[in-house]
C-alpha cells in the first residue's frame, strides 16, 4: 500500500469463501485517506474464509482473508477444490492455534547511537519525519538489535498525529486559557449536520498541524504572462494534433518551479527539529481539488529531468487519475515542493498553507487581462497585457526573506522569458 499508509477500509469484496481464484484476480477493493485499489489474489486456490468485512478499517499487514493453495488444472474441477475446503479450515484452526500458544516474547534490544541504520530505514525515517534521537528508541529485532523496516512499521502504527516528539508551538502563557468558545447556532428543521468524511478529517488535521509546527510568511510578485498566453493559444492545437495531450498553464508552472529550485536548491528542503534535510530529487505536488470537494496532492517526480512534452503527460495523467479516483499510492507519495492553481477557480492569488514536511508552497492566481505602462523603443507605452500573482508561503524557521524572495522572482523571471522545451525544441 505504500510506505507511509499504515490502515485501509474495505470498499467490497468481489469473490466470497468457496470461489476459485486466479493468481493476481482482483479479489476485493480497499480505499485508504486519499487513494482506491484493487488488492489481487497472491495464489491461486479456494477462499477458505474472509475476516474482514466491507467498511471494516484494517491495518497495513493484517490477513484479510484465507486462500487454499490449490490448482484447477491439477484438481480437475471446481467441485474438487470445494471439497477440500473443510480439511484446510481445520487445518488452519489448528495451525492458528499453534500461532496463539507460542506467542514470542518481544525484541528487547534497543538502538544505540553507534548501531548501523540502513538507507532504506533512513529513507522511511525522513517521509515519516522521524529523527534520529526518536528511531534510537524503536526496538530492534534484527541481529545484534539492528533496526528492520518492520520494527519501524510496527512503531508507526501506534505513533500519535501530530508526533509528541517534534517541535511544538511555544506558548507565551502556560496557564489554562480562559477563552469560552463560541456558541454554535443551529436552528431545528432549518440547518444541517453533515459529518466530515475520512479524507475531510485528515486534511483538517494535516493543515492545523502545519500552521503549529512552522512560522508561515507570504511574499507576492506580480508577473506578465502575456508573452507565454500568447503562445499557448497560438499552439495549443498543434499541441494537441502532434502529442494526442491537452496543453494547459499547469505543466509550464511546474517547468518553471522546478528549473528554479535547481537555482535555489534550499527551498527544496524539510526541517528535522534542528537538522535540514536537502532533496537532491526535485518532486513537485500538485493540489488538487476532487469532484467530492476534498483536495489531493499527486506528484510529478524528477519534474527538473524532463521536457514540456514529458510534463504535459505526467500532469494529464496525474490529473485524469484524481478526477476519476485512480491514483495509485506511490503517485501521491515523496513530494518535495507544491505547487496550488488557485487561479483555476477565478482566484485573484492565495496564501496556501505549507505541504508538511515541505518548506514552502507556491500558489498562481488567475491571469487577467488590464493596462499596464511597458517601456518600449519609443518610450513609455500603455498596453494590454495579461498579468497574473504569484504567492509564496515559506517556514521561517529555515527559509528567510532573502532566499524565499529570491526563488519567488526567478519563478516569475522563467514565466516571463518563457521558452518550451520539447524534444525537438518547439512544437
Amino acid at each position: 500500500m505504500g510506505e507511509s499508509i499504515s490502515e485501509a477500509t474495505i470498499i467490497s469484496w468481489l469473490k466470497n469463501v468457496g470461489d476459485f481464484v486466479e493468481a493476481e484476480e482482483t479479489i476485493l477493493e480497499v480505499a485508504t485517506d486519499k487513494v482506491d485499489s484493487d488488492v489481487p489474489a497472491p495464489v491461486s486456490g479456494v477462499i477458505t474464509e474472509i475476516r474482514f468485512q466491507k467498511d471494516a478499517v484494517v491495518e497495513v499487514g493484517t490477513v484479510l482473508a484465507l486462500i487454499e493453495v490449490v490448482d484447477e488444472k491439477v484438481v480437475g474441477s471446481r467441485e474438487k477444490a470445494l471439497g477440500s475446503r473443510n480439511e484446510v479450515l481445520g487445518s488452519t484452526k489448528d495451525e492458528l492455534q499453534v500461532a496463539k500458544t507460542h506467542n514470542p516474547q518481544p525484541a528487547t534490544h534497543r538502538l544505540q547511537p553507534t548501531t548501523f541504520i540502513s538507507p532504506l530505514i533512513i529513507s522511511i525515517a525522513q517521509k515519516e519525519n522521524l529523527s534520529i534521537e526518536e528511531l534510537q528508541t524503536i526496538q530492534g529485532s534484527g541481529a545484534e538489535g539492528r533496526l528492520q523496516k518492520s520494527d519501524v512499521f510496527n512503531y508507526l502504527k501506534n505513533r500519535k498525529y501530530p508526533l509528541q516528539s517534534l517541535p511544538q508551538p511555544t506558548t507565551y502563557n502556560p496557564k489554562p486559557t480562559t477563552y469560552n468558545l463560541p456558541k454554535i447556532n443551529f436552528v431545528e428543521g432549518k440547518d444541517r449536520i453533515v459529518e466530515m468524511d475520512r479524507m475531510r478529517k485528515m486534511i483538517a488535521d494535516h493543515m492545523v498541524y502545519s500552521k503549529q509546527t512552522s512560522p508561515h510568511v507570504t511574499s507576492y510578485i506580480e508577473v506578465d504572462v502575456t508573452d507565454l498566453v500568447n503562445w499557448r493559444n497560438e499552439n495549443k492545437d498543434k499541441f494537441q494534433e502532434k502529442y494526442s495531450e491537452k496543453l494547459t498553464f499547469t505543466p509550464v508552472f511546474v517547468q518553471a518551479v522546478a528549473k528554479a529550485i535547481v537555482d535555489y536548491p534550499m527551498i527544496n528542503v524539510s526541517v528535522d527539529d534542528t537538522t535540514i534535510i536537502v532533496h537532491s530529487d526535485i518532486n513537485i505536488g500538485m493540489a488538487t481539488a476532487l469532484p467530492s470537494g476534498n483536495l489531493i496532492v499527486p506528484v510529478v517526480k524528477n519534474a527538473n529531468g524532463k521536457d514540456l512534452v514529458a510534463l504535459v503527460k505526467d500532469v494529464n495523467h496525474l490529473a485524469d487519475s484524481s478526477r476519476n479516483n485512480k491514483l495509485k499510492p506511490e503517485e501521491i507519495q515523496g513530494s518535495t515542493f507544491t505547487i496550488s492553481n488557485v487561479g483555476t477557480f477565478g482566484s485573484l492569488m492565495g496564501t496556501p498553507i505549507i505541504n508538511q514536511p515541505e518548506v514552502a508552497i507556491l500558489a498562481f492566481g488567475i491571469i487577467k487581462k488590464r493596462p499596464e505602462v511597458i517601456t518600449t523603443s519609443k518610450g513609455d507605452e500603455i498596453a494590454i497585457r495579461s498579468m497574473m500573482y504569484l504567492s509564496l508561503s515559506f517556514d521561517h524557521r529555515v527559509v528567510d526573506g532573502f532566499l524565499g524572495g529570491s526563488f519567488l522572482r526567478k519563478v516569475g523571471d522563467y514565466l516571463e522569458q518563457f521558452s518550451p522545451l520539447t524534444p525537438e525544441g518547439g512544437i
